[in-house]
């Protein structure tokens, strides 16, 4: 039996949680003493996976999958899991991975947990650790079915390059009208942006910037750190911001290095979006703000004295005049 890893890409290039995922996935095979293969499907990115752990490497492309379909990706995931005597299939929980891993559970017969953030406990059967209540706490599942499939929590488990050139393998999946139930029929996507789901810096803010118009400060900031900007609900819903910087429990769930997070309060909402952040920062004018109660680092202070003079340290740091 084996481990095969959805190696999943963008527009020709790996996403960070894809390395995270293969890297894991070795890790995981070197446990169950097994091998850990990849798969990539459609125009997939250029490194050769064997560099993050990857023992083989099987390539599905074909018209069908020239842009992303959850049921046509989630056939080939399963067709190659079933031809290759695989028993664990690690996927990582981005967008695209979350519609793909439960459809992939289903046709492999597989047990599914989804929220994934440490490795697999292999010492007393298979044990795994998972965010629950919205990332509000943690959770130990034992997993007796032996068919297993589960979903990585980007940013949650260390890449490593320690490995050498993967065998690669193309192989071919039949896809039919009946294996379609949904056509995109077009797909806009944002460009020039760092995307929230890949961010290892956050800058985010709220409705204590007071308007769309102070939201230079959040941008020259996240430019000086190389970091991706977020906003809270409010903000959005208000149109200051767009919806796709929405981070909460409706927005987007993000887990980066490093959460910055400007005039927010910190309702529970807001928390399940960001909690699982490995580092966060506050800045508030109110101390009682329940964001403070989450955070590393706190400054009680206006947002617009303190980020002036966060962008003007970082500057100096960094060597931008």
């Amino acid at each position: 039996m084996a481990v095969l890893v959805f190696a999943e890409s963008d527009n020709g290039k790996y996403k960070k949680s894809s390395f995270e995922a293969v890297s894991y996935g070795k890790d995981l095979a070197t446990q169950l003493g097994t091998s850990c293969f990849a798969i990539t499907i459609g125009n997939k990115g250029s490194e050769n996976l064997g560099k993050y752990g990857a023992d083989k490497e099987f390539n599905v492309s074909g018209d069908a999958f020239e842009s992303f379909n959850s049921q046509t990706y989630a056939k080939a995931i399963s067709e190659v899991a079933s031809s290759n005597d695989v028993d664990t299939i690690v996927i990582s929980q981005t967008y695209s991975g979350k519609s793909v891993a439960p459809l992939v559970a289903v046709k492999t017969n597989s047990a599914l947990v989804t929220g994934v953030v440490d490795m697999i406990d292999t010492s007393d059967g298979f044990k795994v650790k998972k965010t629950c209540f919205s990332s509000k706490a943690f959770s130990t599942v034992s997993v007796n079915h032996s068919n297993r499939a589960i979903t990585l929590i980007p940013n949650s488990y260390q890449i490593n390059e320690a490995g050498s050139d993967a065998e690669q393998v193309a192989t071919n999946t039949a896809v039919t009208s009946s294996d379609i139930d949904a056509k995109i029929e077009a797909t806009n996507k944002e460009t020039g942006k760092i995307a929230l789901t890949e961010a290892e810096l956050v800058v985010s803010a709220g409705r204590g910037l007071k308007g769309p118009e102070n939201w230079t400060m959040v941008e020259e900031l996240a430019g000086v750190l190389g970091a991706a900007t977020a906003c809270s609900k409010p903000v959005s819903d208000m149109e200051w911001r767009p919806h796709s910087e929405h981070v909460g429990q409706t927005g987007i769930t993000i887990k980066p290095n490093l959460y910055i997070a400007a005039g927010i309060s910190g309702a529970i909402q807001h928390l399940a979006g960001v909690g699982s952040s490995k580092v966060i920062c506050v800045i508030n004018t109110d101390p009682e703000a329940p964001f403070f109660k989450a955070a590393d680092y706190g400054i009680v202070g206006d947002a617009f004295e303190v980020l002036p003079k966060l962008i003007k340290r970082a500057k100096e740091i960094k060597g931008i005049a």
